[in-house]
């Protein structure tokens, strides 16, 4: 049995989480800016690439479907297990519900997205701007519990990796790190 993830399921991680912290700094960053072209074009960005996680996202668990993770460790409570497989669910759930919720968001304050600039995507909802404003606190209220989520689930995997001394955190790590930590091992 197959005790690391594939390539594929391991560039979709990384991709997802590296346009996601991508999210955080231009969600941060672009709500505290005064109106300006530039702010406008983080507001692109930041919807651009939301579309993004949320059809990188669709395209893991569909991958997901057809090419089961390895196992958790047979040593490993049963609880845990449970836990664990709860918080990957809801870090799904949120990759999906976020940009959701911003598209929804978008659509009741009528501006549309426009996925780089090119691809026009419709609208959800009519314009109404008190939704308009319950989506957006909806959507940072999203972002706040998917962080405590991130946040969990690196703690878990670096619990694993340095106290539990498993191979939970390694079987995802890019192959090219696999290979330099092993040749520093020989």
């Amino acid at each position: 049995m197959r005790n690391n993830y594939t390539k594929t399921a391991k560039l979709l991680h990384w991709l997802i989480v590296t346009i996601i912290l991508g999210l955080f700094f231009l969600g941060f960053t672009m709500t505290d800016m005064e109106l300006s072209p530039e702010k406008l074009q983080y507001f692109s960005w930041h919807k651009w690439a939301g579309v993004t996680v949320f059809l990188l996202t669709l395209a893991r668990l569909t991958w997901r479907l057809f090419n089961p993770p390895p196992p958790l460790p047979e040593q490993m409570h049963k609880q845990l297990k449970v836990l664990a497989h709860l918080g990957h669910l809801a870090l799904y759930f949120l990759c999906l519900a976020i940009p959701l919720s911003g598209w929804l968001m978008s659509s009741a304050k009528g501006v549309q997205t426009v996925w780089f600039g090119i691809w026009p995507i419709p609208d959800l909802l009519a314009r109404d701007k008190a939704l308009g404003n319950q989506l957006e606190e909806l959507h940072e209220a999203l972002n706040w519990i998917f962080i405590a989520f991130i946040g969990t689930h690196v703690l878990a995997a670096l619990k694993h990796h340095f106290i539990d001394k498993d191979e939970i955190l390694t079987r995802m790590l890019p192959n090219f790190l696999l290979s330099k930590s092993r040749n520093e091992n020989v």
